[in-house]
C-alpha cells in the first residue's frame, strides 16, 4: 500500500516556490522531472485540490480554501514549478517521461493562466457554480461510517467556504469580470431548492442518509441522521440563503451587459487563454471561426443525401421542422427516454470486442438529471459510473438525437473513456486530470464510429448524428463569433437553429453555455479532427495490417492528452507495425 499523504493545509501552503527550488538539480532528467511533479502533488493534495491515490473514492472532510490571498500563493507556488519545467530539456527523457512533461507542463501552464487573469473571481456560469458542484458528494455512493462523519464536517465548512467564493464574486463584480447577466437568469432556482427547502430533509444534502449501508449499526445510523439534520439546519442552509440573497439583490442586477470574452479586462488576452487550455493548440479566433464554417459546409452535404435517404422532397428548413414537431421523434413519459437511451447503450455492448480489445471493468448507470438543475443542464452527461439523461421537456430530447447523445456520453464515449485512463497503471496521479479536447474529441469521435458500428437503424438516427456533427462544429462558429466577433445572443441562436436540428429550449440553453464558458465548446470537434486525422494517418500507414481495435486501444491508454502528444503517440503506433499497447486481448 501506499504511503498516505498527510500533510496539513498549512504545511501545504508553505510549501512555496522556495521549497520547489530544493528539488535535486543533479540526477537523471526523468528523475528530476519525477521530484518536481511528486513534490507538487503532494501539495496539490494538502491543498484539498486533489486526492492521493489510496483516498480516491472516499468522501472528504473539508474543502479547498478559495480566498483571494490563498489563490495567490498557489499562482506563486505553480510560477516556480514552471521555472523548474524550464530547466529540464524534453529531449532528455525517456519516452513515457516526455509523454508525462508535455501532459504536466500543460496542465501547470492552465493552472497558471486561469490564476493570472483571477478566474476564481467568477465561481459561476451557466452551466454550473460553486454551490451546485458540492452538491457532486451527496449524489455519491456512500460506503463506509467514515464517509458520512466526513461527509458531515465537510457540511459544516460549507459556510466558510461560500463567503470566500462570495467575496471573490464581489471583487469580480468589481472589476467587471462577471458572466453576462442574460446567462444567469433562472440559475438561483437552485440555491433557492436548499435554501428555502421547508426540511433539512428535503434537501440534497440529506440523501446519502435516506439509505445507509447495514453494516452500520442502527444506533450510530440514528445518530448520523440527526447530526446531518442539525448540520443542514444551522450551518448548509443559512450559507445557501446567504449567496440566494447575494446573487438575486447584488451579482444578477450588477453583472455584465456585454457577451464577448474579449470585452472583459485583458479580454482578448483571456479568451486566447481559454483557446490554448481547451483545445491544447495555438490557433487563433479567426483561424477557429473559418475551420468551423468549411466544416459545416461539409456536414450539410452529409445532411441532404440523408434527407434523400428518409425520402423526405422538402429543403433543409423544412426537414428540420419536420423534425422538431413530428409527435414520433419523442418520448411521452421520461421513463421511456430513460428506457430507449439504455437500448442503445446495449446495442453498443452487444458490438464492443469487435472494435475494442480494452474493456473497462466499470459499468455506468443510466439515471434523471437531479430536478433543481434540469431546466438549465445539457441533454446529457457522462463519466465514470454515470450517464445522466436530461428528462426535463420531453419535447426537447429527441429520440432521433437520443443514439448519438448515449454514445457520447455513455460508452464508448466519456462512461468508456474515463474509467480506461483511471485503470491504467504506472500513471502518475496527475494524468487522472481530464483535457478536455482529448476527452470531448474523443467523445465526438464516438458518436461518428456510432455509423461504423451499425448503432443508427433509421436515416432518422443518421440525421441525428449529423445534427450533433454539425452541433459541434456550430460551436467554432458560434463561440468565436460571440468571443472575439461581437455576435449578439439572437446571433448565435438564429446560426443554431438554421444549422441544427436542436430544439430551442436546447438551444438557448446552449448558447448562454458557451456565452458565459468562453472557449471550451471548441475542445470537441477540433479533438475529434485531430483523432479522425490520426486514425486516417494510420490506416493509410499500415494499410492491411491496420487493426482498429489496436488503434482505438492505443488512444484511450493514453488517457487524456494534449492533442501534439495523442498526434505524437500515433506516429510511434504506426512506426512500431500498428501493434496493440495490450497485445493479450487481441
Amino acid at each position: 500500500m501506499k504511503k498516505k499523504i498527510i500533510l496539513t493545509t498549512a504545511l501545504g501552503l508553505a510549501l512555496t516556490a522556495s521549497a520547489i527550488a530544493g528539488t535535486p538539480a543533479s540526477g537523471t532528467a526523468d528523475q528530476r522531472f519525477k521530484a518536481i511533479y511528486n513534490t507538487e502533488w503532494k501539495w496539490r493534495v494538502a491543498q484539498n485540490l486533489a486526492a492521493d491515490e489510496d483516498n480516491r473514492d472516499t468522501v472528504r472532510a473539508v474543502l479547498p480554501r478559495a480566498d483571494a490571498k490563498t489563490q495567490q500563493q498557489r499562482l506563486a507556488y505553480w510560477q516556480g514549478v514552471m521555472k523548474q519545467l524550464d530547466t529540464l530539456d524534453p529531449s532528455a527523457l525517456s519516452p513515457a517521461e516526455r509523454v508525462d512533461h508535455d501532459v504536466y507542463r500543460a496542465q501547470i501552464a492552465a493552472f497558471i493562466e486561469a490564476l493570472r487573469f483571477k478566474e476564481y473571481e467568477q465561481p459561476v456560469n451557466a452551466d454550473s457554480a460553486f454551490w451546485t458542484n458540492v452538491t457532486y458528494t451527496p449524489r455519491r455512493t456512500f460506503k463506509t461510517a467514515a464517509d458520512y462523519h466526513n461527509f458531515i464536517r465537510q457540511m459544516g465548512e460549507l459556510p466558510r467556504y461560500f463567503e470566500e467564493e462570495t467575496a471573490n464574486m464581489r471583487a469580480g463584480l468589481a472589476r467587471g469580470f462577471t458572466p453576462p447577466k442574460v446567462t444567469l437568469t433562472g440559475r438561483d432556482a437552485s440555491l433557492a431548492s436548499v435554501a428555502e427547502a421547508k426540511a433539512p430533509e428535503d434537501t440534497i444534502f440529506y440523501q446519502p442518509f435516506k439509505s445507509m449501508p447495514a453494516s452500520i449499526p442502527a444506533a450510530e445510523q440514528a445518530a448520523l441522521r440527526a447530526q446531518a439534520a442539525q448540520t443542514i439546519r444551522t450551518a448548509v442552509q443559512p450559507a445557501y440563503a446567504a449567496v440566494l440573497q447575494f446573487f438575486r439583490t447584488e451579482y444578477v442586477p450588477h453583472a455584465r451587459e456585454s457577451l464577448a470574452a474579449e470585452s472583459l479586462p485583458d479580454g482578448k488576452a483571456y479568451y486566447q487563454s481559454k483557446i490554448v487550455e481547451y483545445t491544447t493548440t495555438h490557433l487563433t479566433a479567426e483561424q477557429i471561426h473559418e475551420i468551423g464554417l468549411s466544416e459545416m459546409a461539409k456536414i450539410r452535404t452529409e445532411m441532404q443525401q440523408t434527407m434523400k435517404d428518409a425520402g423526405f422532397t422538402g429543403d433543409l428548413p423544412a426537414f428540420l421542422h419536420f423534425l422538431r414537431t413530428d409527435p414520433r421523434f419523442y418520448a411521452k413519459t421520461p421513463q421511456e427516454l430513460l428506457m430507449h437511451a439504455a437500448w442503445v447503450a446495449k446495442k453498443f455492448d452487444a458490438k464492443a470486442e469487435r472494435y475494442f480489445g480494452y474493456l473497462p471493468r466499470r459499468r455506468f448507470a443510466i439515471v434523471p438529471v437531479p430536478d433543481d438543475q434540469a431546466p438549465y443542464y445539457t441533454a446529457g452527461r457522462g463519466g465514470p459510473g454515470v450517464y445522466l439523461v436530461n428528462t426535463y421537456n420531453l419535447p426537447a430530447r429527441a429520440l432521433y438525437s437520443l443514439p448519438a447523445l448515449t454514445l457520447h456520453e455513455s460508452a464508448p464515449g466519456h462512461a468508456f473513456q474515463m474509467p480506461v485512463a483511471m485503470e491504467q497503471k504506472g500513471v502518475p496521479p496527475f494524468r487522472r486530470a481530464y483535457i478536455s479536447a482529448f476527452g470531448e474529441g474523443w467523445a465526438l469521435y464516438s458518436e461518428r464510429l456510432g455509423s461504423e458500428m451499425g448503432i443508427y437503424e433509421t436515416p432518422y438516427e443518421t440525421f441525428g448524428m449529423l445534427s450533433y456533427q454539425a452541433w459541434r462544429a456550430a460551436r467554432l462558429v458560434v463561440d468565436t463569433g460571440i468571443h472575439a466577433k461581437g455576435w449578439t445572443r439572437e446571433q448565435a441562436q438564429a446560426y443554431m437553429h438554421e444549422n441544427t436540428a436542436l430544439a430551442e429550449h436546447e438551444i438557448e440553453t446552449e448558447v448562454d453555455r458557451y456565452i458565459s464558458w468562453p472557449g471550451q465548446a471548441l475542445s470537441y470537434y477540433l479533438g475529434e479532427m485531430a483523432i479522425m486525422a490520426a486514425r486516417k494517418k494510420a490506416e493509410a500507414a499500415l494499410g492491411a495490417r491496420f487493426d482498429i481495435r489496436a488503434f482505438h486501444d492505443t488512444v484511450l491508454q493514453l488517457g487524456s492528452v494534449p492533442l501534439p502528444v495523442l498526434e505524437a503517440r500515433i506516429d510511434r503506433f504506426i512506426a512500431e507495425g500498428g501493434k496493440s499497447p495490450y497485445p493479450q486481448t487481441l
